[in-house]
């Protein structure tokens, strides 16, 4: 049996967009998560990012005792809008979903955690929201090519003073660890890296990783 709840619900953002969300809630909650929730925020919605990629890693948050919130951005599945190239309207997705946990979960605190080209968006809601504590990100596109469209977002989490976790597979192939390494040298705060040898981009996207991610995003929480 799941020790943890799935539940439905949509969220409307300032602009009248109504993003469809679940939350993984645990049946019962760890004694020292300190009222945490888990906020995911999925890879890129122009190349087919949608919510259900983060399940399993939800899911196992929940596991863990932590609620964790999954939504489909802009335009995507069941959610209305139009996404954009940029990522940058939906930034306000991000905002308005993590306020939202915060009253119906009565979440004193959450990690912002996104994968892909949902990092860089995160990213950019981290220091619009009081209530983050802390910021995850799973691949993000530092490359020359991904920062044609996402290098704007750079700075938002770069120059947060927030603690700072960015995880990346070693053979990632939008951005290299020595340009990981490069963009980290100026990140103001706490920062860490976390990198997976021999893993390709969309390798740890995959299931196959989720446990892993997991267990990196449990020992980052017991830091903060």
């Amino acid at each position: 049996m799941p020790s943890y709840t799935v539940e439905s619900s949509t969220v409307e953002t300032p602009d009248g967009v109504n993003l469809r969300t679940r939350i993984f809630r645990p049946k019962q909650g760890t004694k020292d998560n300190n009222n945490m929730a888990i906020v995911l925020v999925h890879p890129y919605s122009i190349m087919g990012g949608c919510q259900d990629l983060m399940q399993g890693i939800a899911s196992g948050l929940a596991d863990k005792g932590y609620p964790a919130v999954t939504f489909d951005m802009r335009g995507v599945g069941r959610s209305t809008g139009k996404p954009s190239l940029t990522g940058f309207a939906e930034v306000a997705d991000v905002v308005a979903v993590c306020n939202w946990v915060s009253q119906i979960i009565s979440a004193h605190k959450i990690l912002l955690l996104g994968s892909s080209a949902g990092a860089p968006i995160a990213g950019s809601a981290v220091d619009q929201l009081e209530q983050v504590v802390g910021y995850v990100s799973l691949g993000y596109p530092f490359g020359m090519m991904a920062s044609i469209l996402f290098g704007r977002h750079h700075n938002a989490i770069l120059q947060s003073p927030k603690p700072k976790l960015f995880v990346m597979g070693t053979r990632d192939g939008f951005t290299s660890v020595n340009q990981l390494n490069n963009k980290l040298k100026s990140a103001a705060g706490r920062t860490e890296k976390h990198l997976i040898q021999g893993v390709s981009h969309f390798e740890m996207e995959g299931p196959d990783y989720d446990d892993a991610m997991v267990n990196c995003i449990l020992e980052f929480i017991a830091s903060l």
